[in-house]
């Protein structure tokens, strides 16, 4: 089938659970929608693949699409793990495609930089890397080639986010004193396949989740961290590799206000939400209060059913929550894919797109020049998260992670010509 120049290709490397859940329903969405071609998925093992292959409720819901996988369940060796899998449609990509970086936070860096170095834009999970360096080795190298790369903080997509957003900036909430913020996954985490990567000597639950309020924070207020310290006790896995599975983290921000975050695989698997999450900032402005109070697991559905799902964590009754994602029929053959989770995918996406619909036709140098420019304009927006204006969020792991390896000290974030993270 010959390739439609105008619908970018989209490569997902990594099947698990996002991909599942949210990237491969809203490419399936954005497939039908026209905007883009053709969707290839690579991973490791033939099981995950054939998992997601075999979805019935994906089939269902999107009748007749599907993907070209690497490698092919059907015809690979199931005892054999692929770790080269996503370089051979890699390689066969035309230049600036879309790559989508599904992978635990450890592995993005080299794979980021593999694509780029491929002429591939790039849409990443969460957190971009771990360290302030590689973000901004990556980022001179995606501007050199004119590349878009978008961070998924989906957050940012939050209606209610916009609005705080807008609010804060005119300053009618005044200045950030202190907030609380807390994301606890659901038990059966800790039986998942996040047993084989979250560990201390790669990463911990604040660096997986916390940085979703660290942005937010930064994307609601403008304010940038300056200093952190997380704490930590290492527990086993199941497995017996050790975690750091309960974290408290404390952010202090270039104003002097503090935000307090809690994160940890233990919210009960009976509990009626995927997982208990929410933020409340206070705020002052002269001789005046204000507050930003977000309850983000319960977004007032309750719902009671029959029979629990098959799904680890799924219950009887519910509190479903409406905005994340969801996938409704609203007509037409296939599902509709709704809410924030869908949103944040569809921005960057149709931001890589535009990128190349503004430099057709147009020279090779004329066309970089364009691209250029409409990373900058990116940047300068701060809508989408991308490795230079969210920078700050990679000083943040960084200092993060040297805090809770040494005991929870304070780790200070200096910025200037050579930002960095240091102990104090």
């Amino acid at each position: 089938m010959a390739h439609d120049k105008s619908k970018p290709q989209v490569l997902v490397i990594g099947p698990g659970m996002i991909t599942w859940l949210q990237i491969l329903p809203s490419l399936y969405h954005l497939q039908n929608q026209g905007v883009i071609g053709e969707i290839e998925i690579a991973g490791t093992r033939c099981s995950t693949m054939k998992t997601l292959f075999e979805d019935a409720g994906l089939k269902k819901g999107f009748p007749g699409q599907s993907f070209k996988m690497y490698p092919d369940f059907r015809s690979a060796d199931a005892n054999k793990t692929y770790r080269d899998a996503y370089k051979e449609p890699l390689k066969k990509l035309p230049p600036r495609q879309c790559v989508v970086v599904a992978l635990p936070d450890q592995m993005h860096y080299p794979i980021i930089k593999e694509v780029l170095e491929h002429d591939q834009h790039v849409l990443t999970v969460k957190p971009f890397v771990l360290k302030y360096n590689e973000a901004v080795e990556l980022e001179q190298l995606a501007r050199k080639k004119g590349l878009v790369v978008g961070i998924e903080y989906h957050k940012r997509f939050d209606d209610r986010n916009f609005i705080a957003r807008k609010r804060y900036r005119s300053g009618q909430f005044g200045e950030l004193k202190a907030g609380q913020a807390r994301l606890i996954e659901k038990y059966w985490y800790k039986h998942s396949n996040f047993q084989n990567w979250c560990t201390c000597d790669q990463t911990d639950a604040f660096t997986y989740i916390g940085c979703h309020y660290v942005d937010l924070v930064a994307f609601i207020t403008g304010l940038k961290p300056v200093e952190v310290s997380v704490y930590s006790k290492p527990e086993p896995w199941p497995n017996g590799r050790l975690g750091y599975l309960w974290t408290d983290a404390r952010v202090v921000w270039e104003n002097g206000g503090v935000l307090s975050v809690v994160n940890g695989f233990a919210y009960p698997d009976d509990g009626p939400g995927g997982n208990t999450q929410g933020m409340m900032l206070w705020t002052e402005g002269k001789e005046k209060a204000g507050l930003i109070d977000h309850h983000d697991q319960f977004r007032g559905v309750k719902h009671s059913i029959m029979k629990a799902g098959s799904d680890p964590g799924d219950t009887i009754y519910m509190e479903t929550n409406p905005d994340y994602f969801q996938l409704l029929e609203k007509g037409g053959r296939a599902l509709t894919p709704v809410g924030y989770g869908f949103r944040s995918i569809e921005y960057i996406v149709k931001a890589i797109a535009r990128a190349e619909h503004a430099t057709a036709g147009l020279s090779e140098k004329d066309a970089l020049a364009k691209r250029q420019a409409l990373l900058d304009e990116y940047d300068r927006e701060g809508i989408m998260a991308t490795p230079k204006n969210s920078s700050y969020n990679e000083l943040v792991v960084e200092a993060g992670r040297l805090s809770i390896t040494n005991g929870g000290r304070i780790a200070a974030i200096e910025y200037g010509e050579k930002p960095r993270a240091y102990l104090k």
